[in-house]
């Protein structure tokens, strides 16, 4: 800890600005490439900091970060971020943050654990709901409760396996331990924990801030409420907000709820610089892999630098500018080599920079290799490396990656997180730093420098040499597979817990036996919710926003134009209706998609393609969409869609390169083609642990429907079972080139189907949009093709299946066949899976059962009812608690305030704002497959006319336990313990 510097005041505030009187303005400062005025405060009392991004936007938003530097894998502060929202002193509710979730309009709740800082956003279209939710949200962080009982429901405690029988095994439960135990079963989460433990041997990075399983349960309560107070502190605490709620209001609420109620801090939180190595380390670890006939090819290998302070905004970007040079895209040299060479099957998903803890890092590496190979890779890169620094690179080249950065910052987003809140997450961490986040966010000069630095052709050499080839702060990690290591973790842990229990007396057994009794109690009892801020459906606007569109005519193509904010972008798509195509030939479908713009095209190789990709686009890729019709759910619809998007001065040549990605694809590069698939395969084979939900759930439901059961065979766990094959295959050269051939069969067909296009741009740039449009597509005339139109089988039948992946932790779905959008049950079948879920999944799956996430949904696309579960060391308790759940709904009274709630939440869903082009995609793909506004507007007002006896009706309806498809993912150790369960199991 050191003495908190004093901060000076630079300025009176401009008279536009008024300013609350318990703060200090520092600076106002316009960046017009962001459309935005920054504002830095000082609170006068505490010397707490208040960022306020002045913007023209009814999306408020609003964080408090706090820095949080933990001296172990504890998960202290992963743990306290989770607890603080159990309850406070003005809401002394036991559930405030999930309970505010559902009494709001929110467009985004959540809250953070990063490496060095904790921080807790939300926004809202709605002022009484900000109000009320920022209410909430600073009373939660700094007036916790922090009971001992929520301690041990979301961090750790030991219960026996029967809560009431001591003579039953110990078992440690809780949210956070069985979160991390999830995350931490991902390759790639040790692989970025083992390598910061070697790059940071003396910082707060050298240790696991979301806590490792092992260390967890050392965390006691006292050292808990310790960090608490030592940690959130406003002296401690970073403020930013954006939106247009002029900020004296918001410090007005600010200082009258916090920050008036304490006093400065003498003493401040921050990391010291690492201590740096004199020479590389080489190391080699193991993380677990329970599959030991495919543990060959399964190995990491990572090399990592520390560069400079991620505070010093040059610095900063001239590693990005690196990063940028060696790994962006296929043409680039390092990318390249860890891309073509045989040493492993892909690049590592870690390749790039980290810039968001104090020091930059730069890693970059392979798997799918072998342990003997790590000497290898290490030539390998430091060859590339030399190479660039003696010859460079082309000037071409670096003015791309400006480019990429520029249309970076200018690109309006919004979507999964508000623009404004992506806004502040750019500034925080350099705040955190005690750096300066206005720079950070105005990056305009920076590039400009920049612009002009790389006109010297040493400049980069430099660059390379001393950020990397000079810089002896190296490490390289070789993380291999170890089929033994999970059943050695398992066998010590039963004996440390069965250590832990011979050693307990029996006053402590009844103590264990009491506190899971009071847990227990404590989570069943029904809290007073009124003393929460609320909002009621009165709070809801009348009418949704859906962008509009012009719908033109553009050489005989039908042209779909939507005039958006875009901050200087344009957006396009090339839409083709699907052909029919033959089952083999759709089963190869994602993996054409997944590889069309990684080729070469328009006479060129990929990498020259890459390269010119780079120079004119912020990305060209393509995918395709199928749907259930608004109707029938048996008839479905699909379309072909070629996406990409650019800065507006570059849009002919854009154009350009989207008519020859889609005409001339380079099939022809059959060694091209052998890598992707080998991509392709490790990132699909990755997303188990993090999407194992939503993987499970898409399995359970692919006896539904058509459009369902194409999800599962394409993208679903049919699909990884598939890439695993066809990755095998296709080391015999015919079989690649027979692949090729497939995917010249879909691009012909696709070439010869109906097309259209879609623009977004601003209004005014719009028209020489179209120009640019029409002369390059000139001469191209409308397909005359008498193929068949896309089609599925019908299909309707029951699902139940148990998958066996590397997963240490479980993840459970359940699925009822239900009704399209267009009938009448689809509005109260929306509104039931938040009535469940708030009502009772939430308390039964996380808080009792410790997963770290549960719910139900209703998707009308595939006609579905589906529950989940997430990161769950439960399976079969599980599947009973969805079944309870509906017992639940149709035997308990309820009160109309829960329907409210569930209703809230499915409004504030599809009111939720996106950017400007997601916007006007959103509008266009929903027209596309028959949702008119006019629908979609019908269908929000059946929303908000469900009653409670709606619910219990479709529930009665559809939830027939005989027409119940189960899918389950979890490991061999658990089939053994709970056999087959009735299902078919299929090993991944």
């Amino acid at each position: 800890m050191q003495k908190q510097p004093d901060i000076s005041v630079s300025r009176n505030p401009p008279d536009s600005i008024k300013v609350h009187p318990a703060f200090e303005l520092k600076r106002s400062k316009p960046i017009e490439s962001l459309k935005i005025v920054v504002e830095e405060y000082l609170h006068r009392k505490t010397g707490a900091l208040h960022y306020h991004l002045s913007a023209d936007n009814t999306e408020n938003v609003f964080l408090v970060g706090l820095r949080t530097m933990p001296q172990d894998s504890t998960g202290v502060a992963h743990i306290l971020e989770h607890t603080a929202l159990c309850g406070s002193k003005r809401y002394p509710v036991r559930d405030p943050f999930f309970m505010m979730i559902r009494r709001s309009l929110n467009t985004f709740m959540n809250a953070f654990t990063s490496s060095d800082w904790t921080a807790y956003p939300f926004a809202s279209q709605n002022r009484r709901d900000f109000f009320n939710l920022l209410d909430v949200y600073l009373d939660a962080v700094f007036f916790s409760r922090l009971n001992q009982l929520d301690f041990m429901q979301e961090g750790h405690r030991l219960e026996f396996e029967n809560p009431q029988d001591p003579d039953s095994k110990l078992v440690y439960k809780g949210v956070v331990y069985n979160e991390m135990i999830g995350s931490m079963g991902s390759p790639v989460n040790t692989l970025w924990q083992t390598l910061t433990r070697y790059l940071f041997p003396t910082t707060t990075y050298h240790y696991n801030s979301g806590g490792d399983p092992e260390h967890i349960p050392d965390l006691t309560y006292e050292q808990f409420m310790e960090f608490y107070k030592t940690h959130y502190h406003p002296s401690n605490a970073i403020f930013m907000t954006y939106g247009d709620i002029p900020v004296y209001e918001l410090q007005e609420r600010i200082e009258s709820r916090a920050l008036s109620h304490f006093d400065r801090l003498s003493e401040h939180l921050s990391v010291h610089d690492e201590k740096r190595y004199h020479a590389p380390v080489t190391v080699e670890e193991h993380y677990a892999f329970d599959d030991e006939e495919n543990a060959e090819n399964k190995t990491h290998i990572v090399m990592g630098w520390l560069c400079g302070q991620s505070t010093d905004l040059e610095e900063s970007m001239k590693a990005h500018l690196l990063s940028g040079v060696l790994l962006d895209n296929s043409s680039s040299p390092l990318l390249q080599a860890l891309e073509t060479t045989d040493l492993g099957n892909a690049p590592s998903p870690l390749c790039g920079l980290e810039d968001s803890n104090r020091e930059i890092t730069f890693m970059c590496g392979i798997e799918g290799s072998k342990p003997q190979n790590a000497q290898a890779l290490e030539d390998l890169v430091m060859g590339v490396l030399q190479r660039v620094a003696e010859q460079g690179v082309p000037q071409e080249q670096m003015e791309s990656v400006l480019h990429q950065l520029e249309l970076e910052q200018r690109e309006v987003g919004g979507g999964h997180y508000p623009y404004g809140l992506q806004l502040i997450l750019d500034g925080l961490s350099s705040a955190v730093h005690y750096g300066d986040p206005v720079a950070a966010l105005n990056l305009d000069p920076v590039l400009n420098q920049l612009r002009e630095d790389i006109k010297n052709p040493e400049f980069i050499k430099n660059l390379v040499k001393s950020y990397l080839i000079d810089n002896p702060h190296r490490v390289r990690l070789t993380l291999a597979p170890d089929s033994k290591l999970s059943a050695r973790r398992q066998k010590h842990l039963a004996a440390k817990l069965a250590k832990i229990k011979a050693g307990l007396s029996v006053p402590e057994k009844r103590n264990i036996i009491d506190l899971a009794q009071k847990l227990a109690e404590r989570q069943q009892k029904k809290d007073d919710e009124s003393v929460l801020p609320k909002v009621g459906l009165e709070d809801i606007p009348d009418e949704m926003h859906i962008a509009e569109g012009e719908i033109r005519e553009l050489n005989g193509y039908k042209t779909t134009n939507y005039a958006q904010g875009t901050n200087g972008l344009v957006y396009q798509q090339i839409v083709c209706g699907m052909p029919k195509l033959s089952d083999d030939l759709l089963q190869h479908l994602p993996y054409y998609t997944a590889t069309l713009t990684e080729l070469g095209c328009g006479g060129r190789n990929y990498v020259e393609t890459q390269a010119l990709a780079a120079s004119v686009t912020g990305g060209i890729s393509p995918f395709t969409t199928t749907r259930g019709k608004c109707d029938d759910v048996q008839a479905v619809s699909s379309y072909f869609f070629v996406s990409g998007k650019a800065l507006a001065r570059n849009h002919d040549r854009f154009c350009q390169l989207m008519r020859e990605t889609l005409e001339s694809p380079r099939f022809d590069e059959l060694d091209r083609i052998r890598e992707l698939i080998g991509q392709q395969r490790a990132h699909r084979e990755q997303s188990v642990t993090g999407q194992g939900h939503t993987l499970a759930m898409i399995a359970a439901s692919s006896g539904l429907s058509p459009a369902a059961q194409l999800k599962h065979q394409l993208s679903g766990l049919q699909g990884i079972k598939h890439i695993k094959q066809l990755d095998a295959m296709i080391e015999e050269q015919d079989n690649l080139k027979t692949l090729t051939g497939k995917f010249q069969a879909i691009h012909d067909a696709i070439l010869a189907a109906e097309r259209q296009y879609l623009l977004i741009g601003e209004p005014e740039h719009l028209e020489s949009f179209m120009k640019d449009l029409s002369a390059v597509w000139a001469g191209s005339r409308p397909a005359t093709s008498n193929a068949k139109p896309f089609s599925l089988n019908e299909i309707s039948r029951q699902v139940k299946q148990l998958w066996i992946a590397n997963s240490p932790i479980n993840f459970c779905a359940r699925a009822y066949p239900a009704v399209p959008i267009e009938h009448d049950d689809a509005a109260p079948l929306t509104v039931l899976g938040g009535f469940l879920r708030n009502g009772y999944l939430h308390t039964a799956i996380r808080e009792k059962g410790g997963a770290y996430g549960g719910g139900a949904s209703y998707t009308s696309d595939i006609a579905a009812f589906r529950f989940y579960s997430y990161r769950d060391p439960r399976l079969v308790d599980t599947l009973n608690d969805f079944d309870t759940s509906i017992d639940w709904l149709l035997t308990e009274k309820h009160e109309w305030r829960q329907v409210e709630e569930a209703i809230l939440g499915v409004i504030s869903s599809i009111d939720k704002p996106s950017s400007p082009a997601g916007e006007a995609k959103d509008a266009f793909q929903n027209a596309l497959f028959g949702r008119t506004p006019e629908k979609r507007r019908y269908y929000r007002s059946r929303i908000l006319k469900v009653t409670l006896d709606d619910l219990k009706r479709v529930a009665q309806t559809y939830f027939d336990p005989a027409k119940a498809s189960t899918a389950v993912i979890t490991n061999a150790a658990t089939l053994e313990q709970h056999g087959d369960l009735g299902m078919d199991v299929i090993k991944l």
